[in-house]
């Protein structure tokens, strides 16, 4: 018979290829995720997860509730950072002896909340209405706790959406024929610093930029009248919404944000789309061109800047445009523009290290709950990427994080009045831990009180 947490009781294991060889299994008192301590470290100093506890409702009822919402929130988010990506492993996940340091409370000497309980948690309690939108606001939350620690007066905001494929009959789901596949499609928004301000889930046949409004207000108005002076958004066609520019305009954002190619606009180039004579150069040949424009949309003219390249071998350069109110050169607003694509590789990092596109909730408003749940735990990842990790490693991606900071096996020691982790030593040397303990340590001492 195998023990729910790892043990079995048949006695050990032997292998062939060297019979001096035994295997043991112990799930209590031996965890491959220690790493997740640092994190947790960290969401102390920040006060992160106790500030769910705030706003968040428990509509539990009677004296029978042996784990609290708080320590139940706090697995559904560290375990999502750990990679275990929806609530089947919680069975064996809540005797793991990191977790339940983690959660905290009567997990530490006992265990974690089971597969039945998290998922009641998150299907029942977490769905509620109220819930839902303290959900939707917490990342927004976290970041200003972040901003404090580490101050700015600039914010770029990137919108973009994305795709998370689904499975039989689950509530929202509809065919893409952009992505080509049955799925949600759902809207994020990130900071320069790659932290996810907001997200939504939306059905997957809605337009990319379907209910901007409802994502992007609320990010608005949390830097409306605050330190940052200097705000910027970009997006991709699927954003060249004269609603859009309005808005940004009124709320002061200086925007870059592409357009469609049209005869209109090819017009006003026409003389950089002659093919230059003589014989091509074997290097890239870039031009560019900024002119005031007015689609029949729009209320007003804008500038519209454009960029034509002509490569070797091609008989037709290649033309984009974008639409800004930006004041510097043409050149610097592309410069400027491409740098959006981060916001395509923070989607790809949320997608291969948090498994974000894991929604498989039978509801749609369940689903949402475990988006704004995955997409936590990698604004918790990215906190530690961006504030603790020393310089050396700050290149290090989400999976790599993962892999390899939080994939730290050890040993659990407990004597009468401390518990000591043996910690495994090969991807993450102890110096190297010690320094990102230094430097979440020195958070507390930025804090907006006195340390």
């Amino acid at each position: 018979m195998t023990h729910p947490a790892g043990e079995t009781e048949t006695g050990d294991l032997r292998v062939d290829f060297d019979r001096r060889l035994r295997l043991e299994f112990h799930g209590s008192r031996i965890t491959s995720d220690a790493g997740l301590l640092a994190f947790r470290e960290l969401d102390d100093a920040l006060g992160l997860t106790g500030m769910a506890g705030e706003i968040l409702t428990d509509s539990r009822t009677g004296r029978n509730g042996r784990h609290s919402l708080m320590a139940q929130f706090r697995q559904s988010v560290f375990g999502r950072l750990a990679g275990y990506e929806d609530v089947n492993d919680a069975d064996r996940l809540g005797a793991d002896p990191a977790m339940r340091w983690i959660v905290g409370g009567q997990a530490v000497m006992g265990q974690a909340a089971s597969t039945s309980q998290m998922g009641r948690f998150e299907t029942e309690v977490l769905a509620k209405e109220a819930n839902v939108t303290a959900l939707a606001d917490l990342s927004g939350r976290w970041i200003d706790v972040v901003h404090a620690r580490r101050p700015t007066n600039v914010v770029v905001l990137d919108m973009d959406s994305s795709v998370s494929p689904t499975h039989g009959e689950q509530e929202g789901t509809a065919y893409n024929g952009h992505f080509g596949c049955t799925c949600y499609h759902p809207l994020f928004v990130f900071n320069q610093f790659g932290d996810l301000e907001r997200c939504s889930l939306r059905s997957g046949n809605v337009h990319s930029a379907d209910g901007w409004r409802d994502v992007l207000e609320p990010v608005v108005a949390r830097y409306r009248g605050g330190a940052i002076k200097r705000r910027f958004f970009r997006g991709d066609a699927a954003f060249a919404l004269p609603d859009l520019y309005d808005f940004l305009e009124a709320e002061g954002y200086n925007y870059a944000i592409r357009l469609k190619a049209n005869p209109a606009l090819q017009r006003q180039i026409a003389h950089l789309l002659k093919r230059p004579v003589g014989r091509p150069p074997s290097h890239v040949r870039r031009l560019y061109a900024s002119f005031r424009y007015q689609a029949g949309s729009w209320t007003r003219k804008r500038r519209v800047v454009a960029k034509v390249e002509w490569h070797p071998g091609e008989l037709y350069p290649r033309v984009g445009f974008i639409v800004t109110n930006l004041a510097r050169g043409a050149d610097r607003v592309v410069v400027f523009y491409n740098q959006r694509g981060t916001a395509e590789q923070y989607i790809k990092e949320g997608k291969n290290a948090v498994k974000w596109t894991r929604l498989s909730c039978r509801t749609m408003r369940g689903n949402a709950v475990r988006l704004q749940l995955h997409a936590l735990a990698y604004n918790l990842a990215n906190f530690l990427r961006t504030l603790a990790l020393p310089q050396e490693v700050q290149h290090w991606s989400l999976t790599s994080i993962r892999d390899r900071l939080v994939k730290i096996g050890a040993k659990l020691v407990s004597h009468a009045r401390y518990a000591t982790f043996q910690m495994a030593e090969v991807a993450v040397p102890r110096d190297l831990f010690r320094r990102i303990l230094a430097n979440i340590a020195d958070l507390r001492c930025r804090a907006p009180t006195p340390c």
